[in-house]
């Protein structure tokens, strides 16, 4: 059987036992589903964050989601593979992100979410500005996040 894979970015939120239950409808051959979700946080080292809006570029950020994707179907026996990621204004305790990988055991499915979610905090096209009671600034690219995703590419 082939690998469905659903990608959307979209401004609604989205509820993960419904995106868990679509993706193992009928499906005998999954033994795991491994989930991801990111939830915008409210605190911070130094502010309490008030909101985080999230920009993207459409059309190119599904394209681009989609080859890392393919590229981890191609790694890991996939049996299926969602990912969700909003847009527009979030407050803290919303969603923002969903991975869901599926797979026949669990280490697979874990190795491919993590992959994922290395390539969507590092590379993936979307921008994120923190709105703060000190103030509003775009947030910038961790250290930790690069060297996380360097583990994907070492022989």
């Amino acid at each position: 059987m082939s690998c469905p894979v659903t990608i959307r970015i979209q401004n609604a939120d989205f509820d993960i036992a419904r995106e868990i239950a679509a993706l193992t409808a009928s499906r005998t051959d999954i033994g795991a589903v491994v989930s991801f979700s990111g939830i915008c946080r409210g605190d911070k080292q130094d502010a309490k964050i008030a909101a985080l809006t999230l920009e993207h570029y459409p059309g190119m950020a599904e394209e681009e989601i989609g080859r890392h994707v393919d590229e981890a179907v191609a790694r890991w026996p996939l049996h299926g593979v969602t990912v969700i990621h909003r847009v527009g204004r979030l407050t803290p305790g919303e969603n923002i992100v969903l991975v869901l990988t599926a797979s026949v055991h669990r280490q697979a499915a874990f190795q491919a979410a993590e992959f994922l979610m290395d390539y969507l905090k590092t590379s993936a096209p979307f921008w994120k500005k923190e709105e703060s009671p000190i103030g509003t600034g775009w947030v910038e690219a961790h250290a930790r996040d690069d060297q996380a995703l360097e583990r994907w590419t070492k022989s």
